[in-house]
């Protein structure tokens, strides 16, 4: 269920980035724009699931939701793009092997919790949100790059994250909530 959020959280950034101009073209571009999106998206998961979850499963949880998105990203990027060549790494294996490379990056960022405490609920810090945006600056053109952190961090970030952790507390909390 959490992928399928995440993946949707993703696509609708990438709606909103169009929206707002940045030319995120189909292709290559998309993916590359996806692709990080969905890295950032697993370490605030992940980050979540570490305030909620015992250490194996927050592991299965995280396992599971990184396979489950690199299954989903392979999928249309072969049938988009086409598989990539023969012996070369396929599109799952290139999404694992980023996101095994770029969470750590992200474990090294602040973040303020959010009451209650255990809820999992925090707000990232500047870096977090700036890490983002400089990942995602090279997936559109040179002249829209020094616009991209200003967006990601003040406007796209933000709106994710609070769907996510929205998502996650359902997930967790599954009980219905008194108007």
């Amino acid at each position: 269920a959490m992928a399928f959020i995440v993946w949707r959280v993703a696509h609708q950034m990438l709606k909103r980035m169009r929206g707002a101009d940045f030319a995120i073209d189909a292709g290559r571009p998309y993916f590359d724009f996806m692709r990080e999106v969905l890295v950032f998206l697993v370490a605030l998961a992940d980050r979540i699931a570490y305030a909620r979850l015992d250490g194996a499963g927050r592991e299965e949880f995280t396992v599971a939701l990184v396979r489950h998105l690199a299954r989903t990203l392979a999928e249309n990027e072969d049938e988009l793009l086409g598989a990539p060549p023969a012996g070369a790494p396929g599109h799952a294996e290139r999404f694992i092997d980023l996101v095994n490379e770029v969470v750590p990056h992200y474990a090294e960022f602040g973040a303020d919790p959010v009451p209650p405490p255990g809820a999992g609920a925090f707000h990232p810090d500047f870096a977090f949100l700036r890490y983002l945006g400089t990942r995602l600056a090279p997936t559109v053109p040179p002249d829209e790059r020094r616009w991209v952190l200003e967006q990601v961090m003040s406007i796209e970030a933000p709106e994710a994250v609070a769907q996510v952790q929205r998502s996650m507390r359902e997930l967790f909390d599954p009980a219905p909530r008194r108007g």
